[in-house]
């Protein structure tokens, strides 16, 4: 099989809006976008046409877009569809960093389409643009170990611990950022994973 190509235009990070859940593991997409845009020197406007706050770096020859959703997680996509409609980016082109209960702290992975895994931001997206074959920046959070806690535990602060190893892993996923947006998503992906 040849190797897949990421054509990445749109970097989506997952969270909640509001001061309330700034530090809650549900916003680790969120905390993500905020250092790719810290090491890119790019800065997040609010556009109400885009439900979210929005931000663009340019590497090599082009642009590539960053949007924080400013609706709740459930409602995801609304900003999502619109952004990529507007700049015609097709759901390939996307890359949508999210919280992960199934992945220790500390474990970033790659991986492109599948399902939602229960995860309410995967899937008003997915419900949005009507695919599920866009790329995933999985950021490992932890698991309570009961699933009817979860909800509780995503909207909660993560442990001192927790932050550093999450802190750390979004480090390790900078580093390979570049590579990734060089369209070389398999070599950006066993780099990641084997750190």
């Amino acid at each position: 099989m040849a190797a897949r190509k990421a054509d990445i235009h749109l970097i989506v990070g997952l969270g909640n809006p509001g001061a309330d859940y700034q530090s809650t593991r549900h916003n680790a997409g969120f905390w993500l976008l905020d250092e790719i845009a810290s090491k890119f020197s790019a800065v997040f406007r609010t556009e109400k046409k885009f439900f979210g706050e929005t931000a663009r770096l340019s590497v090599g020859d082009r642009d590539v877009h960053l949007l924080k959703p400013q609706t709740f997680m459930n409602k995801s996509g609304q900003g999502v569809a619109a952004l990529a409609n507007y700049f015609k980016i097709q759901p390939q082109q996307i890359l949508v960093a999210h919280d992960e209960l199934d992945l220790s702290p500390g474990d970033n992975r790659l991986k492109v389409g599948g399902g939602h895994g229960g995860h309410n931001g995967l899937r008003d997206i997915i419900s949005h643009l009507a695919d599920r074959e866009f790329f995933r920046l999985r950021i490992g959070i932890g698991h309570p170990g009961d699933r009817n806690q979860v909800v509780n535990y995503v909207l909660h602060q993560a442990s001192k611990l927790d932050l550093e190893l999450i802190q750390q892993a979004n480090q390790k996923t900078l580093d390979v950022l570049p590579t990734l947006l060089q369209g070389e998503f398999e070599k950006a992906m066993q780099t990641l994973h084997s750190k």
